[in-house]
């Protein structure tokens, strides 16, 4: 077994997802914090690698102006900083479209990402996508992460099933998912954490909804 080389990434943990129109509605905003918190505790013991990361949109966008309050770190993530953690702002989904978080991350040595923070429906997933380009195994915290209610001309879906439904997209294909716990566990045990592939989830798929 190889001991992952991780570095934990805190996809825009940002006040507009607390107080603005992006409100996290699952799982609750206060949960998902404290275990943003928790995983960056984990990686402060363990001495990993960090990026956090800022979407930023020009002065009198709607949501992340830079400078505004919705583009403000979080407290809990602002005061925790540190001078060796790579900090970084982004115009799009992917943290790794138009920044240089992929080229630290090979200065480092990384080979396994940890994904928290916002969203799962629209970062979060992104990056994991964009990290298979760039051989780089992702993680994903279930808990550590957060979804939105949707509705538009495609139809609605509630922040709940959106969220369930894209960590077992991502658990099949693009990122092991986990909750905080879990992973702690593993980081402290030098261990990768469980996955799956598309073969198999389809094939336990059919079994869950045969009949």
């Amino acid at each position: 077994m190889t001991t992952p080389r991780r570095a934990l990434i805190v996809v825009d943990v940002q006040q507009e997802y607390f107080d603005g129109i992006l409100q996290i509605q699952s799982p609750s905003r206060e949960q998902s914090l404290a275990n943003v918190v928790a995983a960056l505790d984990v990686a402060v013991r363990q001495d990993l690698p960090v990026v956090i990361v800022q979407h930023e949109l020009p002065e009198g966008a709607p949501v992340f102006a830079i400078g505004s309050d919705s583009w403000s770190l979080h407290p809990e993530v602002e005061r925790r900083l540190q001078p060796s953690w790579k900090r970084v702002t982004k115009d799009r989904s992917s943290v790794f479209a138009g920044t240089d978080v992929a080229a630290w991350l090979a200065e480092q040595g990384v080979d396994t990402v940890t994904l928290v923070g916002f969203m799962t429906n629209n970062c979060d997933l992104a990056t994991a996508v964009g990290a298979e380009d760039l051989g780089l195994a992702a993680e994903i915290l279930s808990d550590a992460s957060g979804a939105i209610h949707l509705a538009n001309e495609a139809g609605k879906v509630s922040a709940d099933e959106l969220h369930r439904t894209l960590l077992v997209l991502l658990h099949s294909n693009f990122a092991a998912v986990a909750t905080t716990e879990a992973w702690a566990q593993a980081v402290e045990a030098g261990a990768p954490l469980p996955t799956s592939d598309l073969g198999t989830s389809a094939t336990q798929g059919r079994a869950a909804f045969a009949g």
